[in-house]
Order: structure tokens, then sequence, then C-alpha cells
């Protein structure tokens, strides 16, 4: 050990052999851990859907045995989230093959040697928007779905407008 001055008190807590602190590393943010790329991400984990799947067939099979009606209202619950949960797996998948296919024919453009042209964010809505409604019209629900976006502008027209009370 170090020699210590017998002027000064001697720390109650005196560092004799220096300890290595470990430093906690945080995967998302660091560097170490590499590049987060969705593609690769879905391919090495592409086998938990096959278990979520096998998981959801079990909770349904659970849901219509169960006689009790809170652990009957936790099931639906948790179906209610796997389903929701898969259809948002759907939904950013299909966002990703959009923009896939729009860099690939940017890359075609660009071999004939024409210059890039990029969407604007408003312009990729409109798309997405013609892409939904036409799915609705070949599903035969755009009707209904009409509706009811009739019926919400509806009521949001009714809230700006002057009520009796105000007259």
């Amino acid at each position: 050990p170090l020699e210590l001055s017998a002027k000064r008190p001697v720390p109650f807590l005196r560092q004799v052999v220096p300890v290595r602190k470990t430093v906690q590393r945080d995967p998302r943010f660091d560097d170490l851990s590499g590049e987060y790329k969705p593609e690769i991400f879905m391919k090495t984990y592409s086998f938990l859907d096959s278990i979520k799947k096998q998981e959801k067939e079990m909770v349904q099979k659970q849901l219509k045995k169960c006689r009790n009606v809170e652990q009957k209202e936790k099931l639906q619950q948790l179906l209610n989230r796997m389903t929701q949960q898969e259809q948002a797996q759907k939904k950013q998948q299909k966002l990703r093959e959009r923009e896939l296919s729009l860099k690939r024919q940017q890359r075609e453009l660009a071999k004939q040697g024409k210059k890039p042209f990029f969407l604007k964010k408003s312009e990729k809505r409109k798309l997405e928007l013609a892409e939904k409604y036409a799915e609705l019209k070949r599903s035969g629900k755009l009707e209904s779905f009409l509706n009811k976006k009739r019926k919400r502008n509806a009521i949001k027209d009714k809230r700006h407008l002057p009520s009796q009370k105000n007259l």
C-alpha cells in the first residue's frame, strides 16, 4: 500500500487496490452492438412468429374452456392485444415493402440515367390512402368505411357550428 501523510486524516474508505468498475451498456444506443436493420432483425427472429401463433391458438382454446368471468375477460384482453400486435406487424411489413419497391424504382431510373425523384410525405400518404381504398373496395367494406367517416366528419362539423344557446 501507498504511504499516506500523517499530517492529514486517513480517509475512512481507503482504496488499497484499484477496482475496475464495470461499464453498463445499453445495446440500443451502443455502437458496439452494430446498426439496427429491420430486414435482418425480421429474418433472425422469424421463428418468434410461429411461437406467437401457437400461443394465440392456446389462448383461444383456454378462452373457449374458461367459465370464470374475470379470467375470461383477461384472456379476451390478451387475445385482443395479440391480434393488434399481429396487425401492426403486418402493417409495418407492408410499409417496408412499399418503401423498398420505391427505392428499387429509383435505382432503375438512376441506371437508365434519369434524375431520381423522391416523394414527399404528403404524396406518400396519398398513395397509402389510395391503396387503402382499393383494399376496402376489394373486400367490399368500402361503403361501411365511408359511412363511418361521414358520421365522424358530421360530428366534427356540428362542434364548429354555433349552438342555440349562443344565439
